[in-house]
């Protein structure tokens, strides 16, 4: 049996005896690194890791587009306007309108047609005109009125909106109730909250 000579270096490439030359090259019998300093030595020519990169960036490429793509459809589906309708021209009058619907007609269908889709609850609608009915029903001869609704502030597609109900009856009692609206523009304007 052959021993290894003195400096443990067999010049055999892959043999666990071999050592690197004392300047940092390579050891005789193995290929030269591919890559740079501190990076593992790739496969001659560099060809399948090249090819390897590609497709992972093309992977990571149509990945992005249809996540992107995908969250753009979705945001379009949640931002654009929903609102079956026109809505009013004013932010006023789709709080008259509303108003109207509910203290003097006491109308739940009709009502729900000045509040926007994310508000419009039709249970919550239909309770609401019930209690002003039930109210209305204990005293004599009661008349609802309001005063002009007034736009406090808005800011693009909002608004906040106030206005004074007034009830008054036959035997000359009076109940009064100040409302706060927050009124949005879509496909028109339309009450989303009622405080």
């Amino acid at each position: 049996m052959t021993q290894p000579p003195a400096g443990g270096d067999t010049g055999i490439p892959g043999d666990p005896h071999s050592q690197s030359p004392p300047d940092g090259g390579t050891p005789s019998g193995s290929l030269p690194a591919a890559g740079p300093p501190g990076h593992p030595p790739g496969p001659p020519g560099g060809q399948p890791r090249k090819r390897s990169a590609l497709l992972i960036a093309s992977l990571v490429l149509a990945a992005a587009v249809l996540l992107c793509g995908g969250g753009g459809t979705a945001a379009f589906l949640v931002l654009r306007d929903t609102e079956d309708g026109q809505g009013a021209k004013e932010p006023q009058v789709a709080v008259d309108g509303f108003l109207k619907a509910v203290y003097q007609e006491r109308d739940a269908e009709k009502a729900a047609t000045f509040v926007c889709s994310a508000a419009r609850d039709d249970e919550k609608i239909i309770a609401k005109v019930a209690e002003v009915q039930k109210y209305a029903g204990q005293y004599q001869n009661p008349r609802f009125r309001w005063s002009n609704p007034t736009v406090d502030n808005q800011t693009g597609d909002r608004a906040t909106v106030s206005a004074r109900v007034t009830m008054t009856t036959a035997d000359e009692k009076v109940a009064e109730q100040s409302l706060r609206f927050t009124v949005v523009r879509k496909t028109g304007w339309w009450v989303c909250e009622v405080g």
